[in-house]
């Protein structure tokens, strides 16, 4: 397929896009980014920040990354891989003595590091579970919540209940991120917030980027999907925690907006992070073309294959799960214009990603609206816009 990426084509077909949605209340406020061939080709900040005190959106806007964070502090984790600090198939335990969760049947658990970076460590997240689930009832807090825990205690927690899952068996979304922060803590010898700092955000300039807003006023306002009987988007409790729901019979995510503000909270690599679109750009850019100065081009290439082999991914078919992302499989089944080996994640908060290293494309799409800007149809709908497909 031949696609037309010149500026003012793509322009014209992503601005149709967001002026609809902004139109149509589906989402509040947005920043778009799309570089091709390592050009900036499409920039534009819509909607607002904050909605009530009529503040628009501006292209440095800083979001609650939820999910956006497991790139970033997977990107750490590989980066001590390169510096032989450490290995691949390290024991979890060899880093922390005290994350010995069990199986169903009682027996104990051997996870890797490996298996943390390509969820398949038999972890789970508590928004999936039924409501009064295992770790609900645990406490585990899945680092998106009001939630005074530490990290180390948060995991101790996790430990202890059995696992979905015998490790290496099969694929579920998880915590397992957050198990990887306290292995980076052990092998940089560093406070997850400094390691990640010292490993990839200052080496890339990413400024922005941290386990706390690093400049309220750019902090954008959190919302939530319209619902019947809503004419848009409701603000997110400012303090405290929040509730959304996702899937019947799940959960749900338990939300807690002013945790980007507090320096107190603990530092959860799978869901903390706060930062800009532009910042996370530049780690895309970086990882695509090889990943220096962050990592060998050997790792960044296996960060973007594939390890999951003929595990099926719920929620995602067509992808494979590389070393901290889904990686594009079966274009076809997937109903995607993605070239295979695209790389794709988003966010709770409301953002979506992609990168497709055979066209040298990455487009970031950070929204202040949940979950609309991650699962609902605008994300299908940007993909086609930015490819050049109908939106109907």
């Amino acid at each position: 397929m031949s696609t037309d990426f010149s500026d003012v084509a793509l322009a014209a077909r992503i601005d149709t896009l967001l002026d609809l949605v902004l139109r149509e209340q589906r989402l509040v406020g947005a920043v778009v980014l799309v570089r091709h061939r390592g050009c900036e080709m499409y920039r534009r900040a819509a909607g607002y920040l904050d909605r009530e005190a009529g503040k628009l959106m501006r292209d440095d806007a800083l979001f609650r990354l939820a999910s956006v964070s497991k790139p970033i502090v997977s990107a750490a984790a590989l980066a001590l891989v390169g510096q032989g600090r450490l290995q691949l198939d390290d024991p979890v335990a060899q880093w922390l003595p005290y994350f010995q969760p069990r199986q169903a049947d009682g027996r104990l658990a051997a996870i890797t590091v490996h298996q943390l970076l390509t969820h398949t460590a038999g972890l789970d997240y508590g928004f999936f579970q039924p409501p009064g689930g295992p770790y609900a009832q645990a406490g585990v807090s899945d680092g998106m919540d009001a939630s005074r825990v530490s990290l180390q205690d948060n995991l101790r927690r996790l430990a202890g209940v059995p696992l979905a899952f015998a490790p290496g068996q099969r694929w579920a979304y998880s915590i397992a991120t957050d198990v990887l922060g306290g292995v980076i803590e052990q092998a940089a010898g560093l406070p997850l917030v400094q390691a990640v700092r010292q490993l990839v955000t200052a080496p890339l300039g990413m400024h922005d980027t941290d386990f706390v807003a690093v400049d309220h006023a750019r902090l954008a306002v959190a919302y939530a999907d319209c619902v019947a009987g809503q004419p848009q988007p409701r603000r997110l409790h400012d303090s405290g925690d929040d509730h959304l729901p996702f899937l019947d019979g799940m959960a749900g995510f338990t939300l807690s907006p002013a945790r980007a503000l507090d320096a107190a909270a603990y530092a959860s690599g799978g869901a903390g992070m706060v930062g800009s679109a532009p910042d996370f750009m530049r780690l895309l850019e970086t990882l695509r073309l090889g990943g220096a100065p962050l990592l060998p081009p050997g790792l960044a290439s296996e960060m973007g294959r594939s390890h999951t082999g003929e595990m099926a991914l719920p929620f995602w078919p067509g992808r494979g799960f590389g070393l901290g992302f889904t990686v594009l499989t079966d274009p076809l089944l997937a109903g995607t214009a993605e070239s295979a080996g695209s790389w794709r994640m988003g966010g709770t908060y409301g953002h979506s990603w992609f990168v497709d290293p055979l066209r040298e494309l990455s487009v970031v799409a950070f929204t202040n609206t949940a979950i609309e800007g991650m699962a609902g149809p605008f994300v299908e709908q940007l993909c086609r816009a930015v490819y050049g497909e109908d939106l109907a």
